[in-house]
């Protein structure tokens, strides 16, 4: 009886500090949701088409870091047309900057609409909420305004801690 009390002690102590850590890391934050009167950026970059584990998709993202690097105060952006269940299946993303025009070989997206829903997540990545989790109360949030989404997330990587959410409105 008295291990079992030791146990239990010991567990509460572990799920408080994991708790205290959770919380620290901006676990509980909650996701800020606004409507944005602007078009979303124009993004310059490449589609990558094939499975997670291809080295090409690192390629992608270096290749645009790369591009980063030669224009500062831009942001590196992401559309994931296709996402994978699995590390075999394939996926389908857009990585770009929030550039003007294209240079090279690169793709330009532009988007029409004249808002968007912003969802910003501030919160260290391994806390950060899942992206259906994010889309499902970018869905709420619309839904909520009486407004139609366009059916595109674009995620704007500010920093390590810091994501916003972009999806264009009909």
């Amino acid at each position: 009886m008295k291990k079992l009390g030791i146990a239990v002690f010991i567990l509460l102590i572990l799920g408080s500090v994991g708790y205290f850590f959770f919380i620290k890391l901006g676990g509980n934050t909650p996701i800020l949701l606004s409507v944005v009167s602007d078009a979303p950026s124009t993004l310059i970059g490449k589609t990558y088409r094939g499975t997670p584990q291809d080295p090409k998709l690192g390629e992608t993202f270096r290749e645009i870091e790369q591009l980063q690097s030669l224009n500062p105060g831009t942001k590196i952006h992401t559309i994931y047309y296709l996402e994978p269940a699995g590390k075999l299946d394939t996926m389908e993303v857009f990585v770009g900057l929030d550039l003007p025009f294209a240079t090279g070989e690169l793709e330009t997206k532009a988007f029409p609409e004249n808002q968007y829903i912003s969802a910003k997540l501030i919160a260290n990545k391994w806390v950060m909420p899942g992206p259906e989790k994010v889309k499902e109360e970018i869905r709420e949030f619309a839904k909520s305004k009486n407004l139609t989404l366009k059916g595109i997330f674009i995620d704007k990587i500010t920093s390590e801690s810091e994501v916003e959410v972009i999806a264009p409105v009909e």
